[in-house]
């Protein structure tokens, strides 16, 4: 009785992997071709509504760092619940409908498409000759000042968009819902805009956002190497040789002050052979970051083109990874089950 009860849970950890592995293939190539069109309702635009909501009545007083906590596990537990709500349902529907459920709301956890545009925004000026109109359209991704960058900065600004949000725009939720599926998709991203929205060391947010903040790099740790690993696969430098672009990306990742967006930004500068990082101004304050990469050729427009196609890539690879662990994940369990309970 164990034994068979044993084996059909087996069985049906074994269908949802393939299931998430399905709909992340279908979720792909939804934002592919969709993307999230401005004016269609999305699930982060709720989730930034309740945070907002809970930061204006908890973020004050005192305790504030344990009232940061209650409001991350409440955002968690609503986004959660409703995610496997509505997923389990669609489910007992029939697994056809489960799937292409957990696709779409997988697909809103994901945004390669609206992140390689926003780099085209730029990158469009900067062909046309139109400097300040590049400058304006920077100032819309990046929170740095830009009215009076050249041109190689303004490349600069949108290349390093790109490369610190590959992981977690991208290859992160897709990570997520390869274990868990749209539910655990849906929570990556819940506890992203945690992070986004009052994960800051300032006056205000540096007790209040500690837990969405270290959260936030607990979920990214493992996707973002990753990620790097895949866009070394995917594109060779130029220069010289992969195991020495290796070694500039773990030579100069640890110099950023996330834990993980310098892998993105360190294996993009060290591909692409330029130097990302160096000072920035934030409202007239000198900000002066950590360079990644070797500077060996120097940032020109195409750099913007050369990444948005890095990204295309290394999310085919990402893919590939998850679904080779998938495929791992299925031979494991069919060994145990075989082994242990024949």
């Amino acid at each position: 009785m164990y034994k068979q009860g044993h084996l059909e849970e087996q069985e049906k950890g074994g269908q949802m992997i393939l299931h998430h592995m399905i709909a992340i293939i279908i979720a792909v190539i939804l934002d592919w071709f969709i993307g999230d069109p401005p004016d269609w309702p999305h699930p982060v635009k709720w989730m930034g509504s309740l945070i907002s909501r809970l930061d204006r009545y908890l973020n004050s007083g005192s305790a504030r760092k344990a009232k940061g906590i209650v409001m991350l596990t409440a955002v968690l537990f609503i986004v959660g619940s409703l995610a496997i709500l509505l997923t389990w349902t669609f489910y007992m529907i029939h697994p056809a409908a489960g799937i292409l459920m957990e696709a779409v709301l997988i697909s809103t956890t994901i945004a390669q498409k609206s992140l390689k545009e926003a780099a085209l925004t730029v990158y469009q000026p900067l062909k046309n000759g139109d400097i300040d109109d590049a400058r304006h359209k920077l100032s819309y991704i990046v929170g740095r000042d830009t009215d009076k960058l050249d041109e190689s900065e303004v490349v600069r600004g949108a290349v390093e968009t790109v490369a610190e949000n590959t992981s977690d725009g991208i290859t992160s939720p897709l990570f997520w819902a390869l274990i868990g599926g749209a539910p655990f998709a849906l929570i990556y991203r819940a506890i992203n805009t945690c992070d986004s929205m009052v994960g800051y060391k300032n006056e205000r947010y540096l007790e209040f956002g500690w837990a969405s903040a270290r959260l936030d790099d607990a979920a990214n740790w493992i996707p973002s190497r990753i990620t790097s690993i895949c866009m070394l696969i995917g594109k060779r430098p130029h220069y010289f040789t992969r195991k020495k672009a290796w070694a500039i990306i773990r030579r100069d990742a640890r110099k950023h002050p996330s834990p993980n967006s310098g892998w993105g930004e360190a294996a993009v500068a060290a591909i692409l052979c330029v130097q990302l990082g160096g000072v920035n101004y934030y409202n007239g304050i000198l900000s002066n970051r950590a360079t990644m990469g070797d500077p060996l050729v120097p940032l020109e427009k195409s750099h913007i083109l050369n990444v948005n196609e890095m990204v295309t890539i290394t999310v085919i690879i990402f893919l590939l990874f998850l679904l080779l662990g998938g495929v791992l994940f299925e031979m494991a369990s069919s060994w145990i089950q075989s082994t242990l309970f024949v």
